[in-house]
């Protein structure tokens, strides 16, 4: 059976939108087929519109469409990507993840492997805890947290971060960067590939 991989990321400054790219070309070349989503914004204009970097990344990703409920039933897998605010994910995933209540109710989000990363805009602006909030999600929801633990030596090069990657704001995506989102990403399809 073939892994269905719901890509489903937030993003302001395209920090966590070149995250989500890179992991769906790692997903597509370990064989899943993939769905590249982004939460629906929900701040208003003049917010977006007041910072060049914002409103540039929201024109940019237009086209990327938006993740529904049907995307999440259709997967069998999930990875989520959103930036940390204030030490928990960002309001726009929470809103999205918010509107799965009927899928969750029928059982919909259960027994899917489920895997998360994050950014701040310091190294110890909350990562850990964003993700950890993702994850008590995926605990209701039934599903199974598929976490990048210290399964391969450059996730010490990056961080060291065992519960997903997590990625400094402005820093550069060195090839160790790109390798560590490969990596978790890869494992998480091999898990799913298992489940399934």
């Amino acid at each position: 059976m073939t892994v269905k991989l719901a890509i489903v990321y937030y993003s302001s400054y395209g920090t966590n939108h070149q995250m989500a790219t890179i992991a769906a070309e790692a997903a597509k070349s370990a064989g899943a087929e993939v769905r590249l989503l982004k939460a629906r914004e929900t701040a208003p204009d003049e917010a977006i519109n007041s910072q060049d970097a914002w409103k540039a990344h929201h024109e940019a990703t237009a086209d990327v469409p938006e993740a529904t409920a049907d995307d999440m039933e259709w997967a069998n897998a999930y990875l989520i990507s959103a930036g940390t605010r204030f030490g928990v994910m960002a309001s726009q995933m929470r809103a999205f993840i918010d509107t799965l209540g009927g899928l969750w109710a029928k059982g919909g989000l259960a027994n899917k492997p489920i895997s998360a990363m994050t950014s701040a805009q310091n190294a110890h602006g909350g990562q850990e805890t964003t993700l950890s909030s993702l994850y008590t999600t995926a605990m209701h929801w039934g599903g199974f947290v598929v976490a990048p633990g210290y399964t391969n030596e450059v996730l010490f090069k990056t961080g060291g971060n065992p519960y997903g990657y997590s990625h400094t704001q402005g820093a550069e995506f060195t090839d160790d960067v790109k390798s560590a989102i490969s990596h978790q990403t890869r494992r998480l399809v091999e898990v799913a590939e298992k489940l399934a």
